[in-house]
């Protein structure tokens, strides 16, 4: 009869702390989310396309000042942030989404890298490629990083360094 009860007990203090909506919905103590999206394919210079993605964050990470921004991007920044951490980080540095080498041949019939199968593949693997950097303790100290996910225009001459948390 005494095991019984000391279970029951044991039992009763485990469900006392209902978890309640306002804790089940409430922030993770730290949070950092970074969406790839809206794509949209630009005419440039002669007969020069180019796809760029909004790059949006939202953190409450202390290392970020700003907390939720939003920033539009090309593939070849997604690789000059790629190349920049290979240079001067300790990380190993995820592969981007392929390069679309045989969607550029001129003579495919369709639309190679500006139809909208290959930009949704290639959107989700940028997504990907981001959040796996972003997510890394010793990337997020990286000012290739900041300026990346935060500055309107990334400056090519920067001087490459760690971001001191204050």
């Amino acid at each position: 009869m005494m095991a019984e009860d000391t279970t029951a007990d044991a039992t009763r203090r485990l469900n006392v702390k209902k978890q309640t909506l306002d804790d089940a919905y409430a922030a993770p103590a730290n949070f950092l989310e970074i969406d790839v999206v809206n794509p949209i394919t630009t005419m440039g210079v002669g007969k020069k396309r180019y796809t760029d993605y909004e790059v949006r964050m939202r953190t409450n990470l202390p290392v970020f000042k700003v907390k939720e921004s939003s920033v539009r991007r090309r593939y070849s920044d997604f690789e000059w942030l790629r190349n920049e951490l290979e240079r001067d980080s300790k990380i190993v540095v995820p592969p981007l989404p392929g390069k679309a080498l045989k969607r550029q041949l001129p003579f495919r019939g369709d639309d190679g890298i500006f139809e909208e199968e290959f930009i949704e593949d290639r959107r989700k693997g940028l997504e990907v490629f981001i959040n796996k950097i972003a997510g890394h303790p010793l990337a997020q100290n990286e000012r290739c990083l900041h300026m990346f996910l935060q500055e309107p225009t990334i400056d090519k001459n920067y001087v490459p360094g760690k971001i001191r948390n204050t």
